[in-house]
């Protein structure tokens, strides 16, 4: 089954330098029909103007992860770790007893457009931590890449939670299977593009829940998409 989430149904955040979109509750965004997938509690697609950001602010008891899309943002935290997190880099960041961060767009004249996702860990309490990779070698038309794993699989990032993170680059007219393990659930987000999942039509900033599918058939219209694996 197949349950979509479309782009012009997600909850949205202005300001005069932020443009954001909760695919599920999120700040004053609240839809109790959605209110997260399994342990996937936040996806948000923010584009920020040029010379702004988030300022210093604190994370409890969540793995949160950043996939930039284009532009550089530049991340400031409480552990120490100060970085440039460009396109076709991802993030990882377990908050777990807490850590406070900062994230800003530094540039005079770019946007920066990101997916930031919130899973919940299979224990809270850990010890905060922080990972960064860029996958742009990793990755290839027609291919599956592994972002994030639970045991940081075929040098994928580590997240505490039983979760597979993909991102799956495809040609147009392009087609690609894969088959579900049994018991799991999966959600697909579009960062780009269009494509037609088990003949369904999704664009660019739609989602969609995967339950009980075992068989998930990709065909694209232009490049690219996103996948989550759930348990």
């Amino acid at each position: 089954m197949l349950k979509l989430r479309k782009s012009k149904d997600r909850g949205t955040t202005e300001f005069f330098w932020l443009d954001s979109k909760h695919s599920f509750s999120f700040g004053e965004y609240y839809d109790p029909a959605h209110m997260g997938f399994g342990v996937l509690r936040v996806i948000n697609e923010d584009k920020v103007k040029p010379e702004s950001g988030f300022g210093l602010h604190p994370h409890r008891n969540m793995e949160i992860l950043t996939y930039v899309l284009s532009g550089t943002l530049k991340h400031k935290d409480t552990l120490g770790n100060g970085s440039n997190i460009l396109a076709g880099d991802v993030q990882r960041m377990s908050a777990g007893t807490g850590i406070s961060h900062s994230e800003h767009n530094l540039s005079r004249d770019e946007m920066l457009h990101l997916l930031q996702i919130w899973i919940l860990p299979e224990k809270e309490g850990l010890p905060p931590s922080y990972e960064q990779k860029n996958f742009t070698k990793e990755r290839g038309m027609g291919k599956l890449t592994l972002l994030a794993s639970r045991e940081g699989h075929k040098g994928s990032l580590i997240i505490h939670q039983d979760v597979s993170l993909y991102v799956l680059d495809l040609e147009t007219d392009q087609s690609f299977t894969y088959e579900l393990e049994e018991n799991r659930m999966a959600w697909v987000q579009m960062a780009s593009g269009n494509v037609v999942l088990n003949g369904q039509t999704l664009s660019q900033g739609d989602g969609a829940a995967v339950i009980r599918e075992k068989t998930l058939i990709f065909q694209s219209g232009e490049e690219t998409f996103f996948k989550m694996s759930l348990k």
